[in-house]
């Protein structure tokens, strides 16, 4: 892996994941911020690599995920996510021992929204899932309250919506062996937290644009019988985690 350039390895994600990088308006060669809060739907381990991939490549150098320390923050993994992605490791569960602990993944004593802040207020960009855990990559839970607090925080850094569509097929949740499939990586219009909008309103606006992107992108599921059922989009409660 060390011989291996970010580029190259950012092509080989995208074809394992068989990734089209298109906007919302069908341009495959988006315009994007020089940083921004990246946010997604999120369904498979795959999705951060996929973000991070479709970045250009002068993006990429300051594009930090945030990933689940449970799962990213041991061994091979932990170094993978680190040394070359410069993932940002949170503790998913609310942990009091991590929020009092620094580490050199990036966790924060202050706790993640304010470690995640400062990510910001350093030029970074972040690749953050506000759904706070995965899910069946068919619908789309509510969003935790992290991503408005980091919008609210740093108004002048854009909320660039990204919509992953079919990446769970490929790596489904509970699997260990990847199956081929086609996805696509989706960069919609950048959002930004209108004066005195409070957060449920940003909230529900910020997961409508991953809801109906998803329901254009996302393929169909087979229902049997129902050819034309489409992908179901219902939205279990959430709470308060980044």
């Amino acid at each position: 892996m060390a011989g291996l350039s970010r580029r190259s390895l950012a092509k080989l994600i995208s074809a394992f994941a068989g990734a089209r990088v298109v906007t919302a308006h069908g341009d495959p060669t988006p315009q994007l911020p020089e940083q921004a809060i990246y946010y997604a739907n999120h369904s498979s381990h795959l999705d951060f690599l996929t973000i991070w991939a479709a970045l250009p490549a002068d993006l990429q150098k300051r594009a930090r995920p945030v990933a689940a320390k449970d799962y990213w923050g041991t061994g091979l993994r932990k170094a993978f996510a680190e040394q070359i992605f410069n993932a940002y490791l949170v503790d998913r569960h609310g942990s009091s021992r991590t929020r009092q602990r620094a580490s050199d993944s990036g966790v924060s004593p202050k706790g993640q929204i304010a470690g995640m802040a400062e990510v910001l207020a350093a030029g970074d960009s972040l690749i953050i899932f506000p759904e706070g855990t995965r899910g069946d990559g068919e619908s789309i839970a509510q969003f935790h309250g992290g991503l408005y607090k980091l919008a609210n925080r740093h108004p002048e850094v854009p909320v660039v919506p990204v919509t992953l569509a079919n990446l769970g097929r490929i790596l489904p949740k509970g699997e260990v062996v990847p199956v081929p499939h086609l996805s696509t990586v989706v960069f919609c219009d950048p959002l930004h937290v209108a004066p005195d909008e409070e957060q449920p309103s940003f909230l529900a606006r910020a997961r409508r644009v991953l809801v109906d992107c998803l329901a254009e992108h996302q393929d169909t599921i087979d229902h049997g019988d129902d050819d034309d059922a489409a992908p179901a989009l219902g939205s279990p409660p959430g709470g308060d985690r980044p």
